[in-house]
């Protein structure tokens, strides 16, 4: 939740005229407030005293029970109704008050009344998020033991996602996956060849997505808002490329892009300070690459950096696995079991702290390690004597502490197996 000054929320609340009730001054205050507990009773004492027993309601949550058949389809326009959201209060004042809420309270809030439920599913609430610079960070995982689930870190609440309606071959071959904008992309093979399935988080549910206009597999790849670049990789007939393309979520296109330098594969992709990065990976079966290569936007150029990855990986490694926190790349060395950090002026990699997981015992296979807002995240399996569980471990770069071993635990995932296939963290 993002904080919201307080003088901000009494000249809102202010707003309302005397027509709206108190119930849907409680409505709004709980959307706003629910999580802003150092402005809570400020705002009790101004607004709610006048019109209701704060103390009957249940200030920590509010359970939104359907009211209506939420129908599919359909997009919002303000235009169309000749009621407000909420009575007394301007529609594009509410809308800038949704925008601000956790956006796990939208399966709720489209239950509320067939004008909610327009909204949530047309995702114009998402163009707000952004445009108000509001950004919550969900973990999207997919482990041995169960399907695709979604963990919340606000709420601290797991979510499984539906049933993704691929075929046998695809559920059993090796998946990639990138979170853009409000859609989950995981990258297959199907029969008939590669396939992509997009999670959208709009409509909650499964769809195919449009395909490259080079499918491959093994590329890297990341994303930026609303657009992702994936580059290089290897195509069906196991040529390594060096082509590169755009997705845009929003018209859910692929555009291709210039070509790199060099053709590689089983490499990674990320973007920092604005433009899209590739680093390691092999150019061939048995070679391996040290250099990186930058991706401006505005020029649409390739720029090789050399010695980027010195090391480079083994065709029995993972891709390597980077992150960026706050513009800074970080890398988990799969062979010391160290978090490294990339020094750009200098092109070399420093030793800030121990993985809180083994990375060389599958050659950092079956490990996730992403950014996750301001935070380090990786994400691992543990075999104890309660079994087989995954825990999320995460670091703060900003708190310091450089060189200590411990990580906090964001949570735990019972049940899960001890292999991480696929994880990607959409904000949004």
């Amino acid at each position: 939740m993002v904080a919201v000054p307080s003088c901000y929320l009494l000249q809102l609340f202010g707003s309302l005229d005397e027509d709206c009730g108190s119930f849907q001054k409680y409505l709004l205050a709980y959307l706003l407030l629910a999580k802003n507990g150092n402005i809570l009773e400020e705002v009790k004492r101004d607004i709610f005293d006048r019109d209701v027993n704060v103390q009957s309601l249940n200030l920590t949550g509010l359970n939104l029970r359907s009211v209506v058949k939420a129908r599919p389809g359909g997009g919002y326009t303000d235009q169309r109704s000749n009621y407000h959201l909420f009575p007394g209060l301007y529609d594009d004042i509410t809308l800038d008050c949704l925008a601000l809420t956790c956006r796990s309270d939208y399966p709720s809030l489209a239950c509320l009344n067939r004008k909610f439920n327009s909204l949530i599913r047309s995702g114009y609430l998402y163009k707000l998020r952004r445009q108000h610079g509001v950004i919550e960070h969900w973990v999207y995982l997919a482990c041995s033991l169960m399907p695709w689930e979604a963990y919340d870190p606000f709420r601290r609440r797991w979510m499984r996602l539906p049933r993704m309606p691929c075929d046998d071959c695809f559920s059993c071959a090796d998946k990639e996956s990138l979170a853009v904008g409000t859609q989950l992309l995981v990258f297959g093979r199907e029969v008939t060849g590669f396939a992509i399935w997009m999670y959208s988080l709009v409509r909650r549910d499964w769809s195919r997505c449009p395909p490259m206009n080079l499918p491959r597999c093994l590329f890297g790849s990341g994303s930026s808002g609303d657009i992702a670049i994936v580059a290089g990789g290897s195509d069906m007939a196991g040529h390594v490329l060096k082509c590169s393309e755009m997705y845009n979520s929003e018209f859910g296109t692929w555009e291709t892009l210039p070509d790199m330098n060099v053709p590689r594969r089983l490499c990674s992709g990320f973007f920092m300070d604005g433009k899209f990065y590739v680093i390691g990976g092999m150019s061939s079966h048995t070679d391996s690459l040290t250099c990186g290569e930058e991706y401006n936007l505005e020029t649409r150029a390739w720029r090789r950096i050399w010695n980027m990855y010195p090391g480079g990986n083994r065709a029995t490694q993972s891709p390597p696995l980077v992150a960026v926190v706050n513009n800074q790349l970080y890398a988990a060395d799969q062979s010391t079991n160290e978090v490294k950090k990339y020094d750009k002026a200098n092109n070399i990699w420093n030793v800030v702290r121990t993985l809180p997981v083994r990375a060389d015992s599958s050659n950092g296979w079956g490990l996730a390690f992403k950014p996750c807002g301001d935070k380090l995240l990786v994400i691992g399996g543990h075999r104890g004597p309660q079994g087989e569980v995954i825990v999320l471990h995460y670091w703060c770069p900003e708190d310091g502490n450089v060189g200590g071993a411990d990580w906090d635990v964001l949570s735990i995932k019972e049940r899960a197996g001890a292999f991480v296939y696929n994880c990607a963290i959409m904000g949004c």
